[in-house]
């Protein structure tokens, strides 16, 4: 069997990059669809799972996407083949409507094999936490920043147009079956092992038509897609979200970030929280106790933003937030060497932990500015019990703060 195409035929390698491609597919489709059902269990906070199915659900998720990134390459390939092949033409191109639905769906097949395992990846990419790729591919993309609007529109638009694919390759299915069946020509048998040739009509579809069609169905499906509201992005925790109430203090905090990392199946995973308030009273003279004053920090658990996971990390068995909507960190201010560190509690879920906060500080007239790390067992406030595999979900937290203050 040749390897290269001609007008009646297809050679070797087209014929290596069709199977290979088809075996991809149904492997990937029902794998994401299981994945799927069980990832939105595990990430439920409603519904009770165990470690061993959030392993599960992370297996199966990695091994989607990296086979569809597989897919994407493969297809890269294949279309790079097909512009510098000849391509066999059409056995039934006088039939003007079938050849012209057999054009549509192969353009919505080669731009479908592109375009869903991209917006796959790219929300990959956009995101953190939650079933790595595997190696050799990355987990991340040129262009692409961590974004969590990116993250939800790419896969939105992966949603969408995963159907479009679904459907072309059920068109294209039934249409070989059609073929090989009812009509009883050699278009099925020219793209199994062993050559086949036969002789195309006269008359073939041109390309410009079924180019079209496949791009309005692309439209159609995105633009229905918008109006029954997909690209609307807003978590349903169940927990309380309102804002908390401004804070009077000494310093008044003008800006800042309250942020967290954890590590997640081996990745790092960044959160922020958008509403968080800090009372502090400081001055530059310690007292006769050797304080310099005292803050206390309130924290909105809802407002948590944390890749992939943010609905799962507000569930009962994590911050709990609907119980527990807020955390607080109360703390004395004192001196240590060239820096300060704020000596308190910190109280998460009812669970309240003595811990330093060494933070460095700036004061230019009446504006200071601060920064601060420290690191957290997650157990030692009941978050994530259920997990007790370090490498699923690792024990250590770091918080990190920023801020700029000033004094009336």
């Amino acid at each position: 069997m040749p390897y290269a195409n001609t007008t009646h035929s297809y050679g070797a390698i087209a014929k290596g990059f069709h199977w290979l491609t088809a075996l991809l597919i149904l492997t990937i489709i029902p794998l994401g669809l299981i994945a799927n059902d069980l990832a939105h269990a595990v990430r439920n906070p409603d519904i009770a799972t165990t470690e061993a199915d959030t392993a599960r659900a992370a297996l199966l998720f990695s091994l989607h996407k990296t086979i569809g990134v597989t897919i994407f390459v493969v297809a890269l390939l294949r279309i790079l083949w097909a512009v510098i092949q000849p391509h066999p033409k059409l056995l039934n191109g006088d039939k003007p409507a079938e050849a012209w639905l057999a054009s549509t769906v192969h353009w919505l097949l080669y731009g479908s094999l592109v375009l869903v395992p991209l917006t796959g990846w790219v929300h990959h990419a956009a995101t953190s936490g939650f079933a790595p790729i595997w190696w050799p591919f990355g987990q991340t993309l040129p262009f692409v920043p961590k974004d969590e609007g990116v993250a939800q529109t790419s896969a939105t638009l992966h949603y969408i147009l995963q159907w479009v694919l679904i459907g072309a390759v059920t068109l294209h299915i039934l249409g070989a079956l059609k073929h090989h069946v009812i009509d009883r020509d050699a278009t099925l048998r020219r793209m199994l092992p062993g050559r086949t040739t036969a002789t195309p009509t006269d008359r073939q579809p041109g390309h410009a038509l079924p180019f079209v069609t496949a791009l309005a169905v692309w439209a159609i499906a995105i633009g229905g897609g918008a109006a029954a509201g997909f690209f609307s992005h807003e978590h349903e925790t169940g927990a309380e979200t309102a804002a908390l109430e401004a804070v009077e203090s000494d310093w008044q905090v003008q800006e800042g970030t309250l942020d967290i990392t954890v590590s997640q199946m081996g990745s790092v995973v960044s959160g922020t929280f958008a509403d968080w308030t800090a009372e502090i009273a400081y001055s530059e003279e310690p007292d006769a106790d050797g304080k310099h004053g005292n803050v206390t920090v309130t924290v909105s658990i809802p407002s948590l933003t944390l890749g992939s996971v943010t609905d799962q990390a507000m569930g009962p068995d994590y911050f709990a937030a609907e119980t527990h909507p807020t955390a607080t960190f109360t703390a004395d201010i004192l001196a240590e060497g060239d820096g300060h560190v704020a000596d308190g509690t910190l109280t998460i879920k009812d669970q309240s932990v003595p811990v330093e906060l060494p933070f460095t500080l700036a004061i230019d007239g009446d504006t200071a500015t601060a920064q601060g790390a420290l690191s957290v067992d997650r157990r030692d406030f009941n978050i994530g019990l259920g997990t007790k595999d370090e490498g699923t979900l690792g024990f250590t937290v770091d918080i990190s703060f920023d801020l700029t203050a000033k004094r009336p």
